[in-house]
């Protein structure tokens, strides 16, 4: 018998089995698509405070979350890097003083050891900005990599000891006199498993009340709001490395950010949703509500021809009926129920957080495992993240790995950290990585997604793994499509 099930492949659920196992439970991870195939990778892509959630007292969430921002850039420097904002003023934005006393309390409400101070600053007249925009603020946040996140957690977990499935949803889950007794079906084979458990967790994020309630047999403790965000890319809108965050009349901020090189990611919204949770879109009117704001700051306006990719994810916030969804918590709630067995339900919740949240489930757990060992993930580091400095990790690889190329080098690393000698073993040469299926992905890394990172399908490493997707033609889309099918049938 397992001792945990946890339902769910997002962050949440990958933390939390990364810390279960860390700790000596015999767990078990199962996700019915892949790995952040849902909200988790659907982010602004930020490992950030919340800089907004002062203005509705959520002290204690920034707080934590900035204390947070330090644990998880010491733990994964390779996905996850500090990064400029710069807050425009217009005659509508939130009054001077009002940003500064922000500011103030988001420099100190937590120790900060990797990022600077916040300040005024002057809009250079010539920059990509409306020349009516003189003066503004700096801050600083960090950029993450949110699936790489994922899947360095469930990578982390399955090194603890954690089975980790994919591709194998939870069809039915029966109390026995010990536990539970749950079948699991496996998408890709068409086979049914039969497996026992002592206890579940629930992080089906949009899906948790659904499930929550097929589990206990009563209704759930949240009526939780689905709110959907929004995000398009653009093509690179400015040369420099800071982001940017718009204050628009509504009261809502959008971020503007650099993102892969050559495009600019700008989001998010913010709209209830009521639709298919599996077939999540931005709609015509989000787009148009994102391109009016960012061509009220910016010189070069951008039209909706000029978006090559968007997407969209629903968070499951907790909120009061009626409420404004630009003011509802963005923190989490986790309810255990004992009867008719173990069930913890996790409700809410950020990016951010996730670490924090995980050991807060296992305090939940721990009359149920009073076994089970201490706290520990927050001195750890992330599979790939064992390094001091990105320059000298990029130093070593130039100098054993020369062959590869500056390009090449650099998404390496921004990936898989020191796991870049994993993939590489003992090749001394372009042609030990086998064959080549556009924009520098070589069979050799394909090879590594799909046997150690839970890769399946085309768009799990065009997407979710590399973010090649933007780069790929169709026809070599095609060619790495079939070479996992045929190539690889067992992965």
């Amino acid at each position: 018998m397992h001792d945990l099930l946890i339902i769910g492949g997002g962050i949440n659920g990958a933390g939390i089995a990364a810390d279960a196992a860390g700790r000596g439970l015999d767990v078990v991870l199962c996700e019915k698509a892949d790995l952040a195939s849902a909200t988790s990778s659907s982010s602004t892509k930020l490992i950030h405070g919340g800089l907004r959630y002062l203005e509705f007292y959520e002290f204690g969430l920034v707080r934590k979350s900035l204390q947070e921002r330090e644990v998880l850039t010491a733990a994964a420097q390779h996905i996850i890097r500090p990064l400029a904002f710069h807050i425009p003023q217009l005659p509508h934005s939130r009054n001077s003083w009002m940003i500064r006393a922000g500011l103030f309390l988001y420099d100190n409400l937590a120790r900060r050891r990797r990022f600077a101070s916040s300040r005024a600053i002057n809009i250079d007249p010539e920059g990509p900005l409306n020349s009516a925009i003189r003066r503004g603020f700096e801050y600083w946040d960090a950029q993450v990599d949110d699936a790489r996140l994922v899947v360095l957690n469930a990578l982390q977990a399955k090194a603890m000891g954690a089975s980790i499935l994919t591709r194998t949803e939870c069809t039915a889950a029966n109390a026995t006199d010990a536990g539970w007794r749950v079948n699991l079906h496996d998408s890709l084979r068409n086979t049914d498993n039969e497996i026992e458990c002592r206890a579940i967790i629930n992080a089906t994020g949009p899906w948790v009340a659904t499930l929550s309630e097929l589990l206990s047999k009563k209704e759930a403790q949240h009526r939780i709001r689905l709110v959907k965000g929004s995000h398009i890319v653009v093509p690179r809108m400015h040369p420099g490395t800071q982001a940017f965050m718009l204050q628009h009349h509504d009261g809502r901020v959008i971020f503007v950010i650099p993102w892969l090189q050559k495009f600019t990611l700008i989001g998010t919204t913010e709209q209830e949703y009521q639709g298919d949770l599996n077939r999540v879109e931005i709609s015509k009117e989000e787009i148009s509500y994102l391109l009016r704001i960012v061509n009220l700051y910016f010189k070069k306006s951008i039209l909706h021809s000029d978006v090559v990719y968007s997407y969209a994810g629903v968070r499951p916030l907790i909120g009061e009926e009626g409420q404004n969804a630009t003011k509802v918590s963005r923190d989490y709630d986790l309810e255990l129920e004992t009867k008719p067995q173990p069930i913890l339900s996790i409700y809410g919740g950020k990016v951010t957080t996730y670490r924090l949240l995980a050991e807060d489930a296992l305090s939940k757990l721990q009359a149920i495992f009073p076994d089970m060992g201490p706290a520990w993930t927050k001195t750890a580091k992330l599979p790939g993240g064992d390094f001091d400095l990105p320059e000298n990790l990029f130093k070593k690889l130039a100098s054993e790995y020369a062959w590869l190329g500056p390009d090449l080098i650099t998404r390496w690393l921004n990936s898989y950290g020191t796991l870049c000698f994993d993939i590489l073993g003992d090749a001394s040469g372009s042609g030990d990585l086998g064959v080549k299926f556009g924009q520098n992905l070589y069979q050799k890394e394909v090879d590594y997604l799909c046997r150690q990172e839970w890769a399946k399908t085309v768009d799990d490493i065009l997407w979710r793994r590399s973010k090649l997707g933007f780069q790929f033609s169709p026809a070599e889309r095609d060619s790495l499509s079939n070479y996992i099918e045929q190539s690889l049938p067992s992965n």
